[in-house]
Formats: structure tokens, sequence, C-alpha cells
């Protein structure tokens, strides 16, 4: 499983440059936190907080997108909070 996660998050994390500018025009950004059991875990932040899109924004863009491109994603899930 390891090196499957080693091949994946580059990945993952390409992707999610793509996305970062979309998401700090609008103030807010997005950080990995990590890849475990076919799950990404993020955490939005700025805006993206208190944003009443939070979960489309997450689960219909950033989710559908990785799930498109990585077929070992299955779920994406905001960590908030420490």
């Amino acid at each position: 499983m390891k090196m499957e996660n080693e091949d994946v998050v580059p990945r993952i994390l390409s992707i999610l440059d793509e996305l970062r500018p979309f998401l700090i025009s609008d103030g807010g950004n997005i950080e990995f936190v990590k890849f475990e059991d076919g799950i990404v875990y993020v955490k939005l932040s700025g805006a993206c907080v208190d944003c009443g899109f939070m979960d489309i924004t997450l689960k219909d863009g950033i989710e559908q997108m990785l799930m498109n491109e990585i077929e070992e994603v299955k779920e994406v899930r905001n960590m908030e909070g420490d």
C-alpha cells in the first residue's frame, strides 16, 4: 500500500495546485493533509471555512476532479480545525 501512496500523492498535489488559484481568487485556500485508504484529507482555509458552498466545492469540484483523474481516490474529506 505504501508504494501506491508514493505514486498517488504527487498526482493529488498536482491537481490541488491546479485548483488552488480558483480558491485563492475567492479568498480561500486548500492544504493537503494525507492520503489514506483511498481518502484524500485536506484542510480548507480562509473564506472557504465559512462559505455556504464549501461542501459543494469539496464534493462536486475537488472530489470529482480527483476521482476522475486518479482511480485510487474514493473520497475527499475536509479536516476541520486542528
